[in-house]
């Protein structure tokens, strides 16, 4: 009986969406600009990588071809056709470049309304908000209040955090309320006792997801955030592909991140990891658990948290690589009847301005022993890949999407 297994690897687009105007990313491709900067040798790092960007793997399951389609520009040294299984692009309908809009589309639900966002003003947080929330959660306050990157407000604000014990509140371009705390200073339990607190107060304001992000260390040159980020989501509107398998009596294993993004919704096998080796490990365990009509789904983070906000061009493009290396391991673990589809569900642009998401098109890689190879062209929806997996498995067609099967 057929299984299926999505990784979604974080952040990894293939060029600028046809509205990618709306969102000042016209130009930005991900992939190809990384090829294209170790190419030229710009994405060298001693000790890390150099030379031209190898991921022989993703290029014979379409990588190159896929950016083509999507650009009609093939990046240096890629392959403009697939050597195995099927590959296309992926056009968002979605408003936005975030998260949720990019994961529950892929699973069948387009988010059918606008996300809301914080202004870029400083403060950022409504003053009624954040007395409300200094009150329920009864904190002597908080620090931050404003559009800011993880880690450089961890280090700034870090030491003042453990000395008054004022969490650190922030957000970004995206629907967030995110919260730093360090673990033991403040507790790991705490911080996501306020989260929930926070959660419920920003929900009626549509902010999709408040983020716990905790760190250790004892000072700004030594902070350091965990593995024990939780995120705390609003649910999608209607089931996803998750629900659905689940619905039908079947496995779904939510590995990283993915559970939270749905908010807990059809998963029956929650697994945390942290960094791409463990995630890639934790997949090839559960694929070895998984029975028959199991959905597996993995998001492998690290890509767009370290790599793309950190606009670290080197650490992206040796990331790949690593990923490539190791899915020769994920093919050989496949049975017959097994589907492995490969995808984003955004863009993060190392090469770009900024430190935010890019609004760009997603390869669609697909690979099955019992599958010819073909192209599946532009999908007009990301839908398409939860409805080819649904049909797939054997699920009943949902509301949206079609089959590329």
């Amino acid at each position: 009986m057929p299984r299926a297994i999505l990784c979604i690897l974080d952040s990894v687009g293939i060029g600028g969406a046809p509205d990618a105007d709306k969102y000042g990313d016209v130009g930005s491709n991900t992939f190809g600009h990384i090829a294209e900067w170790a190419h030229a040798g710009k994405a060298d790092l001693e000790g890390l990588r150099s030379g031209p960007l190898n991921v022989p793997n993703l290029d014979a399951l379409g990588i190159g071809a896929a950016i083509k389609l999507s650009t009609g520009t093939l990046p240096p040294g890629l392959s403009a056709t697939a050597k195995g299984g099927r590959f296309g692009v992926g056009r968002e309908v979605s408003n936005g470049k975030d998260t949720p809009s990019g994961h529950w589309e892929i699973a069948g639900v387009p988010v059918p309304f606008d996300w809301g966002y914080f202004p870029h003003t400083e403060p950022t947080f409504p003053p009624n908000l954040i007395e409300e929330f200094i009150k329920r959660a009864k904190l002597p306050g908080i620090l931050g209040d404003k559009h800011a990157s993880g880690t450089t407000i961890i280090a700034e604000l870090g030491e003042e955090s453990i000395r008054t014990g004022k969490p650190i509140c922030y957000t970004s371009i995206d629907s967030v309320f995110q919260i730093a705390a360090h673990e033991s200073h403040f507790g790991l339990e705490r911080l996501y006792e306020i989260c929930q607190i926070a959660f419920e107060l920003t929900a009626p304001l549509m902010i999709g997801r408040v983020i716990a992000r905790p760190f250790v260390g004892e000072d700004a040159a030594s902070f350091k955030r965990t593995g024990n980020r939780r995120d705390f989501a609003i649910a999608p509107p209607e089931p996803t592909l998750l629900d659905r398998n689940q619905a039908a009596g079947h496995q779904v294993y939510a590995i990283g991140k993915i559970s939270d993004i749905y908010a807990g919704h059809g998963v029956t096998h929650k697994i945390k990891g942290t960094g791409l080796p463990q995630l890639f490990d934790k997949t090839l365990e559960a694929m070895e658990m998984a029975a028959d009509n199991a959905f597996v789904m993995t998001n492998f983070v690290d890509f767009d948290s370290e790599y793309g906000h950190r606009r670290d061009v080197p650490g992206y493009a040796a990331a790949l690589e690593y990923f490539d290396s190791r899915l020769p391991e994920m093919i050989a673990a496949l049975r017959h009847d097994d589907l492995l589809v490969l995808t984003a569900d955004h863009g993060n642009d190392p090469t770009w301005t900024g430190t935010d998401h890019t609004r760009e098109q997603i390869p669609i890689l697909v690979f099955s022993p019992s599958l010819g190879q073909s192209e599946i062209g532009i999908r007009t929806t990301f839908a398409d890949i939860g409805e080819s997996i649904a049909h797939w498995l054997g699920l009943v067609p949902g509301s949206h999407g079609k089959s590329f099967l």
